[in-house]
C-alpha cells in the first residue's frame, strides 16, 4: 500500500469519527436559547398568587407535584430547560384533555387572562432556574413495534399499557402529543423528571431504544382531529337547586362526607331535590358534567359562589382527581355552615367509567 494511500485512510477514519462524534454531541448536548422577559414585580406577585390559587392543590404550594391526581412536579430541571414557553402555557391554557388538568384561559372558560397564562408561564421558569436549551423540532425516527415493546416492559407500570397514566401523567394524551415535538419527548425519557419517580433512562436503554419509544409514542397521535367546545351560558342562580319540588335525597354518607355514583344516579332518576357543584375549573364543566350541575371552581371566592345556594338542600361536589378539589370545597362550605353537604366518591371520571350520563358542550372540528 503505498504511502498516500495509507494516509488518505488515516484521514478517512478520522473524518468518520469525528462524525460520529458530531452526531453523539448532537444528541446529547444542546446549545442554549436566551432566557425569556424578566416579569415585572407586580407580575410576580400577581403569577405567585395566581399559582397558589389555581394550582398548588394538585401540584403542590412548592411546585414538588403529585399532590393530587399525580400532577407532575413544576420545578423540574429537564421539564423547563426544555419546555419553556409552549410546553407549559399551552397545558396550562387548554388542559389536558382525558384527565384532571382542565383549561384556565378565559377562552375556553377559565379564570386567567391570557396575560396572566403568559406571566405564571415565565414565573414558574425562573423559579425553576434553569437555561433553556434549544431543541430539534424535526421528527425523532424510530422502529414503532420495537418501541411499543420497550415501552410496555419498562413505562407501562406508571404510565399505563395504553399510556392512560396510573401513577405518572397520560403520556398518550392527544393534546400532549400534539403540542409537544419528538425531541421533548425523548429529552424527557433521556433525562427523566428531577424531584419525581421518573427516572433518567440515558443510561438504562440504548439510545435507540430510547427513539424507538418516542416514536411509538409520537404514533398514538396519528389520526386525531382538533376541536373546539362551544361553551354553554352558565346557569343562573335560580338553576341552581334541581328538582326544586323534589322530595329530599337522605344519603347515607359513608364517612359522614361521602356519597356513591349508584346513590347519586338513584336520586337524580328520582327526581330528588339537591344542588349538584362542578368544583372543577370551568372550561371542563363546559366539556363534560353531571347534568344539573353549576361550575363551583375550588378556587372562587365563597363570597361570591355561595350566592343563590340555600343551606337547607342537600348539597353534593365532585371533581376529576378525583376527590381533592371536592373535598377541598365542602370543607369551606362546611366552615361556613352549609352542614348539607357531601362529595361523589368516585369522581366524575368514574362516574363515566360506571356508565352513568353526562352532558357535553357542543364540538365542532377547528
Amino acid at each position: 500500500m503505498t504511502l498516500y494511500k495509507k494516509l488518505g485512510l488515516k484521514i478517512l477514519g478520522l473524518m468518520i469519527a469525528s462524525t460520529s462524534y458530531a452526531i453523539f454531541a448532537q444528541q446529547n448536548e444542546h446549545s442554549t436559547l436566551p432566557p425569556p422577559r424578566k416579569l415585572t414585580s407586580i407580575q410576580v406577585k400577581v403569577a405567585q398568587a395566581n399559582y397558589q390559587k389555581y394550582c398548588s392543590l394538585c401540584h403542590g404550594e412548592d411546585r414538588q407535584g403529585h399532590v393530587n391526581d399525580h400532577a407532575p412536579s413544576l420545578r423540574s430541571k429537564s421539564l423547563f430547560e426544555s419546555g419553556v414557553p409552549h410546553a407549559i402555557l399551552r397545558p396550562m391554557s387548554y388542559g389536558r384533555k382525558g384527565t384532571a388538568m382542565g383549561g384556565y384561559l378565559d377562552e375556553v372558560g377559565g379564570p386567567m387572562t391570557l396575560d396572566e397564562t403568559w406571566d405564571l408561564t415565565y414565573w414558574l421558569f425562573e423559579q425553576a432556574g434553569v437555561e433553556r436549551l434549544r431543541l430539534s423540532t424535526n421528527p425523532v425516527q424510530g422502529d414503532v413495534k420495537r418501541g411499543e415493546h420497550v415501552y410496555q416492559k419498562n413505562c407501562a407500570t406508571c404510565h399505563g399499557t395504553n399510556g392512560e397514566g396510573v401513577t405518572a401523567p397520560a403520556l398518550g394524551n392527544q393534546s400532549a402529543l400534539a403540542h409537544n415535538t419528538d425531541e421533548f419527548i425523548r429529552h424527557a425519557i433521556q433525562n427523566g423528571r428531577q424531584d419525581t419517580p421518573m427516572p433518567a433512562f440515558k443510561d438504562k436503554l440504548p439510545a435507540a431504544d430510547i427513539d424507538n419509544i418516542t416514536a411509538f409514542l409520537r404514533s398514538k397521535a396519528s389520526g386525531w382531529k382538533l376541536e373546539k367546545t362551544v361553551l354553554k351560558a352558565l346557569p343562573t342562580p335560580d338553576k341552581y337547586v334541581i328538582n326544586q319540588q323534589g322530595e329530599d335525597p337522605n344519603f347515607k354518607l359513608t364517612n359522614g362526607m361521602y356519597v356513591s355514583s349508584d346513590d347519586l344516579n338513584s336520586a337524580l332518576n328520582a327526581n330528588k331535590r339537591m344542588v349538584l357543584l362542578d368544583t372543577r375549573v370551568p372550561s371542563v364543566w363546559q366539556t363534560a358534567h353531571i347534568a344539573g350541575s353549576i361550575p363551583f371552581p375550588y378556587y372562587a371566592d365563597l363570597d361570591e359562589t355561595v350566592a343563590g345556594i340555600p343551606k337547607d338542600v342537600q348539597i353534593i361536589a365532585y371533581c376529576s382527581c378525583p376527590r381533592a378539589a371536592a373535598e377541598h370545597t365542602i370543607n369551606k362550605l362546611r366552615k361556613r355552615g352549609y352542614t348539607r353537604t357531601a362529595v361523589l366518591w368516585e369522581g366524575i371520571f368514574g362516574w363515566m367509567k360506571i356508565g352513568y350520563p353526562v352532558m357535553r358542550g357542543d364540538i365542532v372540528g377547528i
